[in-house]
């Protein structure tokens, strides 16, 4: 498509957003990997006939509320050209109140409470904003992008003060990635990743801790806010969390993964792997990327099919290493895609518990694309689905569960309850042993 300046895209409004909104429907029709699944869950017509005397933000709005008929964490529409607000908090519900977890507004502290927005209470809120909060279970639900709508909310403070508090729209804080493993007791170390994304960064992490890995009796993996990224980055860790000289990670997952490679999803695909091997140094990664890209290539066309990746079958074989004889895997619903794999992979092995709240769920489809208009608005679907998505066996909704479930309270943000119950499981189990 050509490239329109912005007072051209004014002027043509109404035809270049309808133009837009077909692509899409076209997409999520076609190309989606849950096209066949999700056959006539969604009321195009509905929304093309909204589709008119739009400005860029309307027309965001109009296409998110489209994709939320499909149910899937992993589609998305944004216009590039625009900086991303928040509400400069986060928050999560815990009966009929929202308490702030984090805030870098003043007039905000952890712990404080949200009883009512525009003067209207949480549970009547949460019932008209459904489809967007996703879950009727209140520690999954995702709040912030819902108060965006709003003006003034009532605050109590944990001191117990009440106060109105209006609402402003801010730059979001730069996410910086963290990666890091400290001892946290003499016998106990401690594994945070907020992401799966840098390979090179999360290897060496890996390997210049690899005598403390490999001698510590007891390890904790914090996970619970992970984003994400590539399984790829991860493999490097799983030798030191599973018994046995040798695992097979195929042979733990009961799945196969359909990957729809029609033109424009093998376009858009080979795009990414290309633009990711810019930043890769690994060699085996860089390995895998080329082989995905090849047989992408060789299935250009064909629809649902399997990908032969059996010349990678050798990277999912691994010897283990001396490692802990205890893990603890920490998780929440913040972990998701490849957060959600690791956990679901490590819970295979008989040393590892997870303990929290389930995970995201993200992974019935996967394996993104990105679709970009104008140089302007971006589409974001997934182009792989699960076998278990037809056997009934879907994440989405649900998340990976956890072996030791800890409901969230607002105690949570007064110590760290999970970390605690992590280290009482630990010695618990040794005083029984």
């Amino acid at each position: 498509m050509s490239i329109l300046n912005e007072s051209t895209l004014r002027k043509e409004n109404d035809e270049t957003y309808r133009e837009i909104f077909h692509d899409i429907v076209d997409m999520m029709h076609q190309d989606y990997a849950g096209c066949k699944d999700k056959a006539d869950w969604d009321q195009p017509t509905v929304y093309l006939n909204q589709c008119k005397d739009m400005d860029e933000t309307k027309f965001v709005n109009l296409v998110q509320s489209y994709l939320l008929d499909f149910k899937d964490l992993h589609t998305g529409f944004t216009d590039l050209h625009k900086q991303k607000k928040d509400i400069g908090f986060t928050v999560r519900r815990f009966e009929d109140g929202l308490f702030v977890t984090s805030s870098n507004v003043g007039e905000l502290q952890r712990g404080d409470q949200i009883i009512s927005l525009d003067g209207s209470g949480v549970s009547e809120i949460a019932e008209k904003y459904k489809r967007e909060l996703r879950t009727p279970i209140h520690e999954r639900q995702k709040w912030e992008p819902v108060l965006l709508d709003f003006n003034v909310v009532e605050i109590e403070s944990k001191r117990g003060d009440r106060y109105s508090l209006a609402l402003s729209k801010y730059e979001p804080v730069p996410y910086k990635p963290e990666y890091k493993i400290q001892e946290l007791q003499k016998d106990i170390l401690y594994l945070k990743v907020t992401d799966f994304m840098n390979h090179d960064a999360i290897h060496q992490l890996i390997r210049s801790h690899e005598e403390s890995l490999s001698t510590y009796p007891f390890l904790i993996i914090d996970v619970r806010l992970n984003r994400g990224g590539s399984d790829l980055a991860y493999f490097e860790l799983l030798p030191y969390l599973f018994d046995g000289e040798k695992v097979d990670i195929s042979d733990l997952l009961d799945e196969t993964i359909l990957t729809n490679c029609t033109d424009r999803n093998v376009r858009l695909r080979i795009q990414m792997l290309e633009g990711a091997l810019t930043s890769i140094e690994d060699e085996g990664t860089r390995r895998q990327i080329y082989m995905m890209i090849k047989e992408l290539e060789n299935h250009r066309g064909e629809g649902f099919v399997e990908l032969n990746l059996s010349e990678l079958e050798e990277d999912l074989v691994f010897e283990t290493k001396p490692g802990p004889r205890k893990v603890i895997i920490l998780s929440d619903v913040y972990c998701g895609s490849s957060g959600d794999s690791f956990v679901e992979t490590c819970n295979h092995s008989s040393k590892v518990t997870v303990m929290g709240r389930p995970t995201l769920g993200m992974n019935d489809y996967a394996n993104v694309a990105f679709e970009v208009w104008h140089n302007r608005f971006q589409l974001m679907y997934p182009t792989s689905k699960s076998s278990r998505v037809e056997e009934g066996k879907g994440m989405s909704g649900k998340g990976v569960q956890p072996d030791i479930y800890v409901p969230w309270t607002p105690s949570h943000l007064q110590q760290d309850v999970d970390l605690n119950r992590a280290i009482q499981e630990i010695y618990r189990e040794e005083i029984e042993d």
